[in-house]
């Protein structure tokens, strides 16, 4: 956030004082109060112009005829003051974010209602946090551990935990490049990689939720019946085998009946779902505490949990009760439970299974708690087919030849094969749920803050829980209980329960109703993202689904949300369910991931991101299959062409007007030093100059000339097109460029020329006419012009600025180009330790306090740093410097226009103008020499004060006029426009050079050439001086359309 404010009062000098003009127009300002009534300018046509450019109200006190900016007022009804527009700058919901209609209806819902008042904490990390942690965590976690063991378990964790924190990386990058829309991910990512991006993402995040929809829902499903209330089957088993077809049938028919449940609360109450959120978070809270305090209570005191083996094979214990093939009875002993099982009668005679017949039946502890060595047994994996016994590696147990493995025997045995990769799948789906906190970015105080510190540290804290549960499970609980999914062999209890603390029921309540809340959230956000998704047309045949209830509620897209849903509840199991979303969230994410990477590579000047740390490697891309590359220019072309870019996809696309010498060698190479800078590779560079001829004499030269600024080009780094034109004339030449240079959409938007320093010189006296015409003809052509003052000062591109600044001097408001220019510049090595400060102008009428704060909000939500002063000036007497130099500039416009003067005349009449520009200058270092007695004081001006000052100088200023005009009477007869134009730049100059003769570059708004052709020459005395005493100098116009813009 920019620091170090500054308001400092520009006094009248020794040379001035003050005065009030006769008249005073009125000055354009921003409207009061309220929005618009037509829609913002930049989402149906993003070429159009700011709210702010072009929009004028006449009204108010401030008028743009004050001698203080006379400079600017031909221009002011279309490039008003920036102190009159702050404030609507500051407030963002003013400005174009480029959404479509119904963001903008929404924005104005947000903006009606009350400020948000959620933080990081509440909005972000809590709702990430329960989205993380889930079915998976209660239900799987154990089980893969059992499988994979410790280490691959900790590998599958770590890989999937690094991908979400890579996206979250990428995400917080693209959260943090402009205010973020209300609207959630879907809105934040499209309207930042555009709608094939965003409605790649957008459908692949859409079908990950409705799906994760059906994964939960089944998780509720299998908690209920396997471990809450199994006799609630309604589809019993039949025969051997029958079991597992049984509960799939049960899960389908309590899964749809559960979804059909889920969408009616979700159509008649969404808003009580949303209300249940933090119970449903509290249950997984507490559940995850009464793990962890079950493992610390196994350090001293193991729960007796006995596991019952039969040799080495794990024995399911729904059946019996007693591990043991006989117990004592009154007459000795009998059979138990567990022999029925296993032999056809209860005598010794009758026959037996072989196994059971040969092996011992022995007890172990299920949970033989943490200190009990058993991490050393569970590091390795131990991957099987399906339909394997589950069992302890170390007892012994003697092998059966051709043994049955016939349904009805108590056997714990694997339901599915199990590899590496399957189990990535299953636990992927845990670590998803990372766009919880974008999804509430309009509830938000502070959502470029909120959102990667919170999603952040939530992947953090979730990412701990999971790696620290694998290392407590592995170490606490038997391996043939960790690989007994369904928790047979401790009588059907669930195995992550019989850890917790105090109770198992802890776990399971805990995990039913939180995976029943996560069902619904997802069947509360998906529908809304399929409707946000059909509304912006990306995909025609979906835009009925972007019709709902009268209040919004999307009750299409609930109902195609449940029927893919169900498709997914008819799958039955978790484990098939799980891969799916997996595939889902993955796309997803690599798309995110994707846009971040191409947004660095190919460094765009709305890529502002605050959040710095996405560290993408920036390497140049291929060029790809050369036979292919004409056609793939083709197609570029004509995509690019189809309308104007949007103002966040804006960038510098510059046309370089050089000059030759007699050699055809380039005047000033810095000026493609600049451009390299400038541009630093990306977008679109035309280096374009005009020979003066026809072609058929000047080819060979034409070519010469060519040859020679490419291989500048190619010295000074400076990628792009060189186009040369012959003409009849310079002028028309240059005109002839600005038309036509570039093809199809590959058009220059910007003009950079060098400032013609010769213009006064004597054998060519109307060589400034070329230069006022290309600046008609920027303006005509609606492009940027850059003017480089004293290129050849310009640092070259092996130069490196150690410190120092570069200041814009932010005068009027022509699209924010003065903004950008510094942030790209400070990209390229040579400027990338400069620092950046702005300067604005505070009159008398301005509050200059209220100017900082809001130039800060600003500045804050451009994602710019830099330091800030704002400048009061006073509206001081025209000085008899200001009238004496005016004398000078229309004497010298006079002798223009007599063509008959002989040259001897002409040499005199340049001598005299430059001795008094050698007496100008002094007077210029005079002047900044002087001492500010108020240089440091912070104030803004209150009435009274603007009383006092008016009554204190009236009397002086109405005597100080007299005694000017007494010293030299044609003073009198001046003309007064050209009296407060140079006023102007005799005023701005000296602030500009007070606060930025040591700045490494120095930015001004350039003022626009008079609608009066015949004042050319005066527009040329009045930038030479609003620029005289600046060693480097970028003089900028704006081409009247926004091109920045705080959305991302």
């Amino acid at each position: 956030m920019p620091t170090n404010f500054t308001v400092v009062p520009v006094e009248a000098r020794a040379d001035g004082g003050q005065d009030e003009g006769p008249e005073q127009t009125e000055a354009p300002g921003p409207p009061e109060g309220g929005e618009p009534n037509c829609p913002i300018p930049g989402d149906g046509n993003p070429g159009e112009s700011s709210p702010f450019i072009g929009s004028v109200e006449v009204g108010g006190e401030t008028a743009f005829e004050r001698k203080s900016m006379a400079l600017f007022e031909e221009e002011m009804d279309s490039n008003p003051m920036v102190s009159s527009l702050l404030n609507k700058l500051a407030n963002y919901t003013n400005l174009s974010q480029g959404a479509a209609e119904h963001e903008e209806a929404e924005d104005s819902r947000r903006r009606q209602a009350k400020s948000p008042r959620m933080g990081t904490f509440i909005g972000v990390y809590l709702p990430c946090l329960q989205n993380i942690l889930g079915v998976i965590l209660f239900l799987r976690l154990t089980w893969i551990v059992g499988a994979a063991g410790v280490l691959e378990s900790f590998l599958i964790v770590s890989v999937c935990c690094t991908c979400t924190m890579l996206t979250a990386i990428s995400m917080s990058a693209i959260a943090t490049n402009g205010v973020v829309p209300a609207g959630g991910s879907y809105y934040m990512i499209s309207r930042s990689l555009g709608p094939e991006f965003g409605g790649a993402v957008g459908l692949c995040f859409y079908l990950g939720t409705t799906f994760a929809g059906a994964m939960y829902i089944l998780g509720t499903i299998e908690i209920f019946l396997t471990y809450i209330s199994p006799s609630a089957a309604i589809v019993q088993a039949e025969g051997a085998g029958g079991e597992a077809t049984a509960t799939l049938h049960n899960m389908r028919i309590y899964g749809t009946c559960t979804l059909a449940l889920m969408v009616m609360v979700v159509f008649v109450g969404v808003k009580y779902v949303n209300k249940l959120a933090l119970v449903f978070l509290a249950c997984v809270v507490l559940s995850i505490l009464a793990i962890y305090a079950g493992v610390i209570k196994t350090a001293f005191d193991p729960p007796d949990i006995p596991i019952c083996l039969l040799g080495n094979r794990t024995l399911s214990r729904r059946s019996f009760d007693v591990c043991a093939k006989v117990h004592a009875a009154d007459n000795g002993s009998a059979a138990t439970a567990l022999w029925g099982l296993f032999c056809n009668g209860s005598t010794a005679s009758t026959s037996c299974d072989p196994y059971f017949a040969q092996n011992n039946v022995t007890e172990i502890q299920g949970i033989p708690g943490v200190v009990s060595g058993a991490l050393l047994d569970n590091l390795w994996s131990a991957y099987t087919d399906k339909g394997v016994f589950v069992e302890k590696k170390g007892v012994p147990s003697v092998p059966v030849p051709e043994e049955s493995r016939a349904g009805g025997l108590p056997y714990v045995l694997t339901d599915i094969m199990t590899y590496f990769t399957m189990l990535v799948g299953i636990y992927f789906p845990s670590v998803t749920g990372i766009m919880a906190g974008s999804n509430r970015s309009g509830d938000l105080k502070d959502a470029q803050k909120s959102i990667p510190t919170g999603t952040i540290l939530a992947i953090v804290t979730t990412s701990f829980i999971y790696l620290s549960c694998i290392v407590l499970f592995g170490a606490c609980i038997e391996g043939v209980i960790l690989r007994d999914k369904f928790g047979e062999a401790l009588q059907g209890n669930l195995v992550i329960g019989m850890l917790a603390w105090p109770s198992p029921w802890v776990i399971v309540i805990g995990s039913f109703f939180s995976t029943c809340g996560a069902g619904l959230q997802s069947l509360t956000g998906a529908p809304r993202l399929l409707q946000a998704i059909a509304r912006d047309g990306i995909v025609p045949f979906l835009q009925v689904f972007g019709h709902g209830k009268a209040n919004g509620e999307p009750t299409w897209a609930l109902l195609l949300t449940a029927v893919i849903c169900e498709t997914g509840i008819l799958i039955a199991s978790l484990d098939g369910v799980a891969p799916i979303l997996s595939m889902f969230f993955l796309m997803c994410y690599m798309f995110v991931n994707l846009a971040c990477a191409l947004q660095t590579l190919l460094r765009t000047p709305n890529w502002r991101p605050r959040f710095k740390y996405y560290h993408w490697a920036e390497k140049e891309w291929g060029d790809g299959i050369r036979g292919l590359s004409l056609n793939a220019a083709r197609y570029a072309l004509l995509h690019v062409e189809h309308g104007p870019l949007h103002t966040k996809n804006w960038r510098p696309q510059v046309l370089v007007m050089l000059n030759l010498d007699a050699e055809q060698q380039v005047k000033h190479p810095r000026l493609l030093s600049f451009t390299s800078q400038l541009k630093a590779g990306k977008g679109l560079t035309i280096v374009g100059s005009v020979l003066e001829g026809t072609f058929l004499d000047k080819h060979v030269e034409a070519r010469r000339a060519e040859e020679n600024i490419r291989a500048l080009m190619g010295t000074e780094k400076a990628k792009g097109f060189c186009q040369l034109v012959v003409s009849s004339s310079l002028r028309d030449g240059m005109s002839h460029l600005i038309q036509s240079a570039g093809l199809g959409g590959m058009k220059h938007n910007t003009v950079l020329m060098a400032w013609p320093e010769a213009w006064k010189r004597e054998d060519s006296p109307f060589s400034w006419k070329n230069f006022v015409d290309t600046v008609r003809d920027t303006t005509a052509a609606q492009q940027a012009l850059l003017v480089a003052k004293n290129v050849d000062l310009f640092p070259q591109n092996q130069e490196r600025f150690s410190d120092g600044y570069i200041d814009v001097w932010w005068i009027v408001h022509d699209g924010g180009l003065l903004m950008l220019l510094p942030f790209l510049l400070r990209q390229h090595k040579v400027w990338r330790r400069c620092q950046m400060r702005i300067f604005t102008v505070a009159q008398v009428h301005d509050n200059s306090i209220q100017m900082k704060k809001d130039l800060q909000t600003f500045l804050y939500h451009l994602r710019i740093s830099a330091e800030v002063e704002v400048v009061e000036m006073v509206e001081n007497d025209i000085s008899a410097f200001t009238y004496e130099r005016t004398l000078v500039m229309e004497q010298r416009s006079q002798m223009l226009k007599q063509m008959q003067l002989s040259k001897t005349e002409q040499e005199r009449e340049a001598q005299l103008i430059h001795d008094r520009n050698t007496i100008s200058h002094s007077a210029v270092a005079a002047r900044t020499q002087a001492p500010s007695t108020l240089d440091k004081v912070q104030m803004t001006w209150t009435k009274e004060k603007l009383v006092a000052e008016k009554h204190r100088n009236k009397d002086a200023s109405m005597s100080g006029f007299r005694d000017l005009f007494s010293l030299k009477p044609e003073w009198g007869n001046l003309d007064q426009s050209n009296v407060r134009r140079m006023h102007t730049a005799v005023k701005l100059n000296g602030v500009v050079l007070d606060k930025s003769q040591d700045a490494q570059l120095v930015l001004l708004n350039m003022p626009g050439p008079p609608r009066n052709r015949q004042g050319d020459e005066n527009y040329m005395e009045f930038l030479e001086v609003l620029t005289e005493g600046l060693n480097r100098a970028l003089l900028v116009r704006g081409s009247g359309r926004e091109v920045v813009t705080i959305y991302s």
